[in-house]
């Protein structure tokens, strides 16, 4: 028994000075002073020793465990006072970092963009907390309006304000701003968000819209057509199809809602669209009493004028059957990642 102490001593002692990192130094402690380690176990079969041994062998037995104690410490000390350098495992392979991406949403925006970009429209920005005024009067919606009532907008409490502040419930409240600021001919397009207090499966509370506006002697329906159809096929696809419905919106005359066909199930109905046909946003030509508001002469100068939802939008390309608006503002990185 003496002689294994000595043995496990010797053994010790050579391993200590091979000891080049904290990782080897942790399978030293183990091998030797763990629980399970050599000593450990040579320790256990005193107990079955002659008691003329025992004393002697369990008296040899303590100073081998102090002095391999003790090394330990040394060598554990001279790490901490090296620096962390020793301690880095060069071979240990690297953790990945995790990449992001853009959100939908901005992709969106880009691809839209694009697009109208190719036509020659210039994107423009402006306030999303708008005054009264640009959001509602200046578009042919005076005050006490009926109209007022369906676009559910949040207003703001300003003390200090001349005017009734409100979150923009649209981009269109960007119209006379451009026509007041920018020379003819007007090929704007604004995206911004939006605030109205709707939420259900095509609707959320904020929302990106994205709004056109162009303006000039000699603009007709008939270039108002040929931008949304131009823009429909090369955003959702060639084989996608449109249609107007006449609708009544203060500023546009003559009106129209415009649909597509719907992404989810091919235009045969399901839960999202009723009826095969999914709603865009609303378009038309400019009317009179907003070329007068932007300083221009509705006898000399017409527009067309268009407003649709990003998110919408999106949620009708061709093959991602998105079922819920909502989905995109959950931030499950389920539904993310897959974009």
């Amino acid at each position: 028994m003496e002689q294994k102490l000595v043995e496990i001593k010797n053994k010790a002692l050579q391993d200590i000075e091979k000891v080049k990192s904290r990782h080897d130094l942790e399978r030293f402690r183990i091998k030797y002073l763990g629980r399970k380690g050599e000593l450990v176990r040579t320790l256990k079969v005193i107990s079955d020793l002659p008691i003329s041994q025992k004393r002697t062998v369990g008296k040899l037995a303590n100073e081998t465990k102090k002095i391999l104690e003790d090394v330990f410490a040394k060598k554990k000390k001279s790490f901490s006072d090296s620096g962390s350098k020793l301690f880095i495992d060069l071979t240990q392979p690297g953790v990945r970092q995790d990449l992001g991406h853009l959100h939908l949403v901005t992709q969106a925006i880009r691809e839209i963009e694009k697009v109208f970009l190719s036509l020659g429209f210039v994107r423009r920005r402006y306030p999303e907390v708008e005054t009264d005024y640009y959001a509602f009067e200046s578009l042919n919606m005076p005050p006490g309006h009926p109209a007022r009532d369906e676009w559910e907008t949040f207003f703001i409490e300003k003390p200090d304000s001349k005017s009734n502040l409100v979150l923009t419930p649209h981009t269109s409240s960007g119209q006379v701003r451009e026509m007041e600021q920018h020379p003819l001919p007007i090929r704007m397009m604004n995206i911004s968000k939006c605030y109205r207090r709707q939420i259900n499966v095509s609707h959320t509370p904020m929302f990106h819209q994205f709004e056109g506006l162009v303006v000039d002697s000699g603009i007709q329906f008939v270039h108002l057509k040929g931008v949304l159809e131009y823009f429909c096929r090369a955003f959702f696809g060639a084989k996608r199809k449109i249609r107007l419905r006449p609708f009544h919106f203060r500023f546009t005359e003559p009106s129209f809602e415009v649909d597509v066909t719907c992404g989810l199930c091919g235009g045969k109905g399901c839960r999202y669209c009723k009826e095969g046909w999914s709603e865009l946003g609303g378009a038309g030509m400019v009317h009179p009493k907003v070329l007068e508001a932007g300083g221009l002469d509705p006898d000399k100068i017409t527009g067309f004028a268009f407003g649709w939802g990003v998110e919408r939008c999106y949620l009708m390309k061709e093959g991602l059957l998105i079922p819920d608006l909502r989905m995109f503002f959950q931030n499950d990185l389920r539904f993310l990642n897959q974009f």
